[in-house]
């Protein structure tokens, strides 16, 4: 079995040390899913907020920028690329985020990152109109280089 890398031989939290890692191009893709009902959906052009779908692609950007400061034992990063899809689709707004940087550590938490801030925005911009939006299916799509390899959610 495979070791957890964020935990000293004692079984305490630590941040990983890649000072030994080569630095290689990493990219990666993340989704979420904002579950929210037809009759919502139609408002959303109309939202008198603002257009929540471009608010919430910006405040994705941003979220991944910041990463290291929202979880404890990220690496800060400097990323070469961020973007953000949000579209419109039937139940929802799907959520797409990636996120590229050439160091000696992954991109998978600023690309999960982005996309779930991107979802709670959409929630906060339109929660007025329905408390019942879901945030759902938050998971990597895939990611490449590195030591690991690339990976592709099947």
């Amino acid at each position: 079995m495979k070791k957890l890398s964020h935990y000293d031989p004692a079984g305490s939290p630590r941040m990983v040390d890649v000072s030994g890692k080569s630095e290689t191009r990493r990219v990666a893709r993340a989704q979420a899913f904002v579950r929210i009902r037809p009759a919502v959906l139609k408002q959303l052009p109309a939202n008198p907020k603002g257009n929540p779908l471009e608010i919430a692609r910006i405040a994705g950007i941003a979220a991944a920028k910041k990463t290291s400061e929202l979880i404890p034992l990220c690496h800060p990063l400097m990323l070469s690329h961020v973007d953000v899809d949000v579209t419109i689709e039937k139940g929802g707004v799907r959520i797409t985020a990636s996120a590229a940087t050439t160091a000696q550590t992954g991109v998978e938490m600023e690309a999960l990152t982005a996309a779930a801030v991107a979802a709670l925005t959409v929630y906060d911009m339109t929660k007025a109109l329905d408390k019942s939006i879901e945030i759902s299916d938050i998971f990597l799509l895939e990611k490449s280089g590195g030591k690991s390899g690339d990976y592709k959610r099947r």
